[in-house]
């Protein structure tokens, strides 16, 4: 299986500005030297935190907003580095699903001019005839019947508008969809009709997913492989069987331990993690995870570890495995 998109060393970082002259005085490294990659046809699921950098790492991925460095390799193409002409047309190729189905549909549209409307800016079709043809073919598809695609976003649920947002990015026929927190915004009983329409499209379409979230019971129903970050760095990522099953970095103990079992009558230890996530603008020395590991040692405060491959399709950054006994070093 081929490798669709490889996102390589990518970092974004934000200036503090402070004082008359506005003079950056610090900078939060919100992605820093964040490298993965993404299998044609597989869902790469990007979990952490809030405030680790996931979804920052998903727009810098489709440039919404510029990557301070890294390469970003989508289709044999470096995005990072497109002219603006160019980048366009690779756009409609990468879609994005948005968190907020009430925030990221203009209100001011109907649902059929809000599917039409990147058809028009691609110039995708040449008449309206076939446009319109092809918005009530999406609207069904995503679930919409067509006496409601001449309605408007507040005349629907929060599942239903996230259909829409689905509609929208389906429309141009994408390759890649970065789904960032889909469902966070839904109630649980909605949540599963929208994951499993998702599924159903990435096999209807062959489509490929980066979908980001913070439930990790969600990610790993719909992921293949799994990528954990904390702080702007990817501290874990491999299969979802080796990241659940076999979960070596701390934080993914820590993160794992706090998921519901479905069976009452058994127990998971529950690791509770000290302290609060470290300031990104002054992050910890070595390790950023460290302060709040109960595993560390001296090296972790001083050294940074890099991601070491453990076998498999597996990576973690843990300087309790980064010898050569255990596996050689690596990249995704």
């Amino acid at each position: 299986m081929s490798h669709l998109l490889e996102v390589k060393n990518l970092c974004k970082y934000f200036p503090i500005k402070s004082g008359f002259l506005k003079r950056t005085v610090r900078t939060v490294k919100a992605v820093d030297d964040v490298t993965f990659y993404v299998k044609k046809g597989e869902t790469f699921g990007l979990v952490g935190e809030s405030g680790c950098g996931k979804s920052t790492t998903g727009r810098a991925i489709l440039r919404l907003i510029e990557p301070t460095s890294g390469e970003v390799w989508f289709d044999g193409n470096n995005i990072a580095e497109l002219p603006k002409s160019q980048l366009r047309k690779a756009r409609r190729h990468m879609q994005m699903v948005f968190q907020d189905p009430y925030a990221s549909l203009n209100p001011q549209m109907s649902v059929a001019e809000l599917i039409e409307e990147p058809l028009k800016v691609h110039q995708m079709y040449a008449s309206a005839k076939e446009r319109k043809e092809k918005v009530l073919e999406i609207a069904e598809t995503v679930g919409l019947n067509r006496s409601q695609i001449d309605r408007y976003p507040h005349e629907f649920s929060g599942g239903q508008r996230q259909r829409i947002g689905i509609a929208r990015a389906l429309s141009l026929q994408p390759k890649l969809i970065i789904a960032d927190e889909p469902v966070s915004a839904l109630d649980v009983s909605i949540q599963s009709q929208v994951i499993n329409l998702m599924e159903d499209l990435q096999e209807e379409f062959g489509l490929t997913y980066i979908f980001i979230a913070h439930d990790l019971s969600v990610v790993k129903h719909i992921s293949d492989r799994v990528g954990v970050m904390y702080l702007g760095r990817m501290v874990e990522m491999g299969t979802k069987h080796e990241i659940y099953d076999e979960g070596a970095h701390p934080y993914t103990q820590a993160l794992l331990s706090a998921v519901p079992i479905p069976n009452p009558k058994l127990r998971r230890e529950r690791i509770v993690l000290k302290g609060d996530v470290p300031n990104p603008a002054n992050p910890p020395t070595g390790c950023a995870f460290h302060p709040r590991c109960p595993k560390a040692f001296e090296r972790c405060k001083q050294e940074r570890p890099q991601l070491t491959h453990l076998g498999g399709e597996h990576y973690v950054a843990c300087h309790l495995y980064d010898n050569e006994s255990i596996g050689h070093r690596g990249k995704g």
